[in-house]
């Protein structure tokens, strides 16, 4: 049995859960979020959503803990969101924006523009002396990680120097240089 698709989720206040036609949609104060779901039965009932599988089938079972992570991560999405932030290691190594267009100079012979999905608020910190951070912030995990992905795949961190674009507390592993 999934233990973790055992576990009922709490609905916080201000979010409406609406299940129709093997469809979930949550709805909260940072926006609206919606899932098709099979294999698997959502009962919700007093301020708890319960997953719950048809059968012992492998398909049923792999996917039981997998829809229930889904609606807990929109459940968490709509009312508190999700943040992630990049660091910018190297010199010279710039990220601005304006609106929703990100500009990024990380060491080649051009920016690289990238237009951010509406869903996602980008902000970009820049101090003297500290590496430039980019902030990503929306109520979709999903989205949210695939844009911090993608750019994190323009220049991922090098092992001798640890220079690249990295997560926030990430840790690299380094490698020791030429030995003479």
């Amino acid at each position: 049995m999934s233990r973790i698709g055992k576990s009922p989720i709490a609905i916080p206040e201000g979010v409406t859960v609406e299940i129709t036609d093997n469809v979930i949609t949550v709805k909260g104060k940072l926006g609206e979020l919606s899932q098709d779901y099979s294999a698997v039965e959502i009962k919700q009932e007093d301020g708890t959503i319960q997953v719950s599988r048809s059968s012992e089938k492998k398909d049923h079972r792999a996917k039981h803990g997998l829809y229930r992570a889904l609606i807990a991560n929109m459940i968490e999405g709509v009312s508190n969101g999700f943040t992630k932030e990049l660091e910018l290691v190297g010199v010279g190594y710039r990220a601005s924006n304006q609106g929703q267009k990100l500009d990024l100079a990380i060491g080649f012979s051009h920016n690289i523009v990238m237009d951010i999905a509406p869903e996602v608020k980008v902000e970009t910190i820049s101090e003297k002396g500290k590496n430039p951070i980019v902030k990503l912030t929306s109520h979709d995990k999903q989205l949210v990680g695939q844009v911090a992905a993608k750019i994190r795949g323009f220049r991922k961190p090098e092992p001798y120097k640890g220079k690249g674009i990295k997560f926030v507390g990430e840790e690299i592993r380094r490698k020791a240089g030429k030995s003479a």
